[in-house]
């Protein structure tokens, strides 16, 4: 999606928060929860989101996580003004979250959410090498710092996937 692109390029290479277009498009006027993926030659290079709207409108959820995306994932430096040229982005909009169980869930159509006390685990659907519903939770499992065997509650959710070259 073009916003996140513009968001994480006056970022990294100015510093700079840009503010949401105006007028807004209709559809980023909507509250939902958003997470921005940002990949260099086909390998992820920073995700973060939201599995609940955290901000009035999509556009402002997409900026924030686009930024955060490429500064405070923690599972990689902050991206450098030279890999700007080099990012391919990704955006999935969110739909709410509904509590199902475990035979409810296909990793191809449904991201999932594991939760158990203050901890929890999100993987997004229709990702790479994730096939099976037991990879799928073990993923998120591990993700939230969940035992294979402690008992979670299950969500489910869909996804409007976004692309950007």
């Amino acid at each position: 999606m073009a916003l996140a692109a513009a968001s994480v390029e006056a970022f990294v290479g100015r510093g700079d928060v840009i503010a949401p277009p105006d007028p807004l498009p209709a559809g980023l006027a909507r509250r939902a929860a958003a997470f921005v993926s940002l990949k260099r030659g086909g390998a992820l290079r920073g995700c973060i989101g939201t599995f609940l709207p955290a901000r009035e409108t999509l556009a402002q959820e997409i900026i924030q996580n686009a930024i955060r995306s490429a500064s405070v994932d923690p599972r990689f430096p902050p991206v450098s003004p030279a890999e700007l040229g080099e990012l391919s982005y990704a955006v999935d909009v969110l739909s709410p979250p509904q509590p199902c169980r475990e035979e409810d869930l296909d990793p191809a159509r449904y991201g999932v959410i594991v939760e158990r006390g203050g901890r929890r685990g999100l993987l997004l659907p229709d990702l790479p090498e994730v096939d099976t519903v037991d990879t799928q939770l073990r993923i998120a499992r591990m993700k939230a710092g969940i035992g294979p065997d402690e008992p979670v509650a299950l969500h489910r959710f869909t996804v409007e996937r976004h692309t950007a070259e």
